[in-house]
């Protein structure tokens, strides 16, 4: 096993930092963009800082129980380890993780292919959408499948391109938008009167969202150089570089498009700004900007959590063929997980899933924040730290369910129908092992 590993470490910082980012910047922000708008106005980057801060407190976690267990199972296998007791846990929190994944690949696939075709004369053509979503899910599947080493040079090269194409449009809106930086002094001073600490709070959980994709370094500890130190600063590098990314973006938004633009279109309003000042060159550039965050978001999830549902399945708690290995690649995982993404974008609610993913990330980061508390000598946490993730966590989630019930209670009970049917099948395979 030893040998077989140092023959497959093929991925670096860069690479890892890759994975992170590529995962966290797959067009949420974009979305997270117009519901924050709408709710606090101008105080959105500060929103977005905090819910990277929240972000940043689930990641200590993970780094301190990734780093002690050494596992590529990542949350399940660190639930399972640390509360060895229960089959039932174990199962369900596998199950709920790897769906909570699917949904996302499934999300990441449908903007794709939104943004690829956004301008031209099919924009509105919901099969051709569909389509192009599928394709795309299995273009990078089969990357996955062909080669590690192949799927981190090319991700590296779609994260680090988007970043620099999403500054550059974000700055130029800045530079050029209609609001200067005393307006926008003003504007904040004026929504913070009429904006409270709750509704900042709210916006703040929301936009964690945007920030799960961290954990997938993790799943690739068998395939990464040097764990002890890369794991860490890949995470909190990601993190802190998704944490400038939004913010630029927020600016660029918030200076150059009127507020009531970017509510109405949503994760178009930065296209739309773009070519209201730079004519359809600066559209064009969003388009790539979002094309590359969804491509290569579809690309690292697809990655780690493969790997993650490969174990699950090794433990019994899926079926055993998706344990299966080829070359260490979890190639039967891979064209599952990507098989079941196809059939939740073509059967569409795809609206419902990802509100289904953004629970589910939030509450496993909560219970990986109390595994790490109830472990904390043994990961050399701080009592403090593990405290402060458990209850900015805590908070997180009940402001997302408050959200959710005001907003769309009816998703909501659909939501919990899905946690029922998901637990119905992990009890049934926690008997059968």
């Amino acid at each position: 096993m030893t040998q077989h590993r140092k023959r497959n470490k093929s991925l670096g910082l860069a690479e890892l930092i890759a994975i992170a980012l590529g995962g966290m910047v797959g067009g949420g922000i974009f979305t997270v963009l117009g519901i924050s708008v709408s709710m606090i106005g101008m105080l959105t980057p500060f929103a977005i800082i905090i819910g990277g801060l929240i972000a940043a407190l689930a990641a200590y976690s993970y780094v301190k129980l990734g780093l002690y267990y050494k596992d590529e199972g990542a949350t399940y296998s660190f639930f399972k380890k640390t509360y060895p007791g229960s089959k039932f846990s174990a199962s369900a929190i596998g199950w709920f993780i790897i769906f909570g994944y699917i949904s996302t690949m499934a999300l990441y696939a449908y903007t794709f292919s939104s943004y690829a075709i956004s301008s031209t004369i099919f924009a509105e053509n919901i099969w051709l959408r569909k389509g192009l979503a599928v394709g795309i899910l299995t273009l990078f599947a089969g990357i996955n499948i062909w080669s590690v080493n192949g799927m981190g040079k090319l991700e590296d090269l779609m994260v680090y391109t988007k970043l620099v194409v999403l500054s550059i449009i974000s700055i130029v809106l800045m530079t050029n938008g209609n609001n200067d930086f005393g307006v926008f002094i003003k504007n904040i001073a004026s929504d913070a009167e009429h904006s409270n600490v709750f509704s900042i709070l709210i916006v703040a959980s929301l936009t964690f969202v945007a920030y799960e994709g961290f954990q997938l370094v993790i799943n690739a500890v068998n395939e990464m150089s040097n764990p002890d130190k890369n794991i860490p600063r890949a995470i909190y590098s990601a993190i802190s570089l998704a944490i400038l990314i939004y913010v630029v973006i927020a600016l660029g938004a918030l200076f150059a498009i009127p507020t009531e633009d970017i509510i109405k279109n949503k994760e178009y309003a930065l296209a739309a700004g773009a070519g209201n000042i730079l004519g359809s060159l600066g559209t064009n550039l969003v388009i790539l900007g979002a094309v590359l965050a969804s491509s290569s978001a579809i690309s690292g999830t697809v990655f780690g959590s493969s790997r993650q549902m490969s174990v699950v399945a090794k433990d019994g708690f899926f079926p055993k063929f998706l344990a299966v290995r080829k070359n260490n690649n979890p190639n039967n995982a891979i064209m599952t997980m990507t098989a079941m993404a196809c059939l939740l974008i073509l059967g569409g609610g795809l609206e419902l899933i990802l509100e289904f993913g953004s629970i589910t990330f939030l509450l496993v980061s909560l219970l990986m924040a109390i595994a790490n508390h109830k472990i904390r000598k043994k990961t050399g946490s701080s009592t403090v730290l593990t405290l402060l993730s458990i209850a900015g966590l805590s908070l997180g989630g009940v402001l997302i369910l408050y959200y959710e019930m005001v907003h769309a209670w009816e998703q909501m009970l659909a939501i919990l129908g899905l946690y029922v049917l998901l637990a119905g099948g992990a009890w049934r395979f926690s008997k059968k092992k």
